[in-house]
């Protein structure tokens, strides 16, 4: 988590760019050029994704630490969306950001060493040798199956230098159905999860005092984020909903202490902000860059 960390107090900015593209965010010149490229089919849809990525990380590199790709956003489009998933990716750690994919992952704890490898380790190939399957410095899991399932992110986040965000309080409206359950401990079903992710990941605390294995605290639960950072003081959040879900610099304020704690994602309202703006749509990364500049600003006359 280190690493992260030193992005955003390099750009003073604790926020990351939701790079959730869909097809209706893009521009019509950048759509008509992948259809005039390939046809109407998904290799041009994924061409479009990517066209419009790499312009958005050309305008925000110097500005946000960090980019969060929700894979959903990418396998919807098949095999030519997993491609402009990794290319997105590569150009983004090439550009210097930091590279969260959202997948959500979990499984009995063999498939998930599986995921782990593919995300945050390696993979064996026929002769032995060990070759990264995707490029990307972190990943965010559930913990659904249990303790034991986070082993092997435990593992590969170790021995890579990668982080995970584990699912703790998440943003949409239904959250409270499972996740505000009571356990037998008498604690609620995300605060047993904390437990579970603190006590498992404290021997990978770095020097600014926070693990490899973070949490997902949506920005919409303002009085959560603030008892779980009193509660699990060496966790770091990745913070969901700001903007679009309605959630704000005052409520994720909570999350940090001294300035530090966590990373606010904002997706809809950087990438759209062209449209809602009525700006020119070759114009459409330049229009994100300001976004990203007033969310910036913003979280930091409250964090700060």
């Amino acid at each position: 988590m280190d690493k992260l960390i030193k992005l955003i107090k390099k750009f003073n900015n604790p926020s990351v760019v939701g790079l959730d593209t869909k097809l209706e965010y893009i521009p019509q010149h950048i759509k008509d050029e992948a259809i005039l490229k390939y046809g109407n089919n998904f290799k041009a849809a994924s061409f479009a994704i990517l066209s419009f990525n790499k312009k958005i990380i050309d305008e925000i590199k110097e500005i946000v630490p960090a980019v969060k790709l929700q894979m959903a956003c990418y396998e919807v489009f098949g095999a030519e969306g997993i491609k402009t998933l990794e290319e997105t990716a590569k150009y983004a750690q090439s550009s210097g950001l930091y590279v969260i994919f959202d997948g959500k992952r979990n499984d009995i704890k063999s498939s998930m060493e599986c995921y782990s490898r593919a995300y945050l380790g390696k993979t064996k190939l026929l002769n032995g040798e060990e070759v990264e399957a995707f490029s990307c410095n972190s990943l965010t899991v559930n913990l659904y199956l249990g303790k034991d399932t986070l082993a092997p992110i435990l593992n590969d986040c170790e021995k890579y230098n990668k982080t995970a965000f584990v699912l703790f309080k998440t943003s949409n409206p239904s959250s409270n159905d499972v996740q505000n359950i009571k356990t037998k401990e008498n604690i609620k079903v995300f605060e047993k999860i904390g437990q579970i992710c603190e006590n498992l990941s404290k021997k990978t605390i770095g020097k600014f005092n926070y693990s490899k294995i973070g949490a997902v605290v949506g920005a919409t639960q303002k009085e959560e984020l603030k008892s779980l950072r009193e509660m699990f003081p060496n966790t770091f959040f990745l913070i969901p909903g700001y903007g679009a879900q309605k959630g704000n610099a005052f409520d994720v304020s909570f999350a940090f202490k001294n300035g530090i704690g966590g990373i606010v994602n904002s997706s809809r309202k950087i990438l759209t902000s062209w449209q809602k703006n009525n700006i020119k749509e070759q114009n459409f990364a330049k229009q994100a860059k300001e976004e990203a500049i007033k969310m910036r600003d913003e979280l930091n006359s409250y964090i700060n």
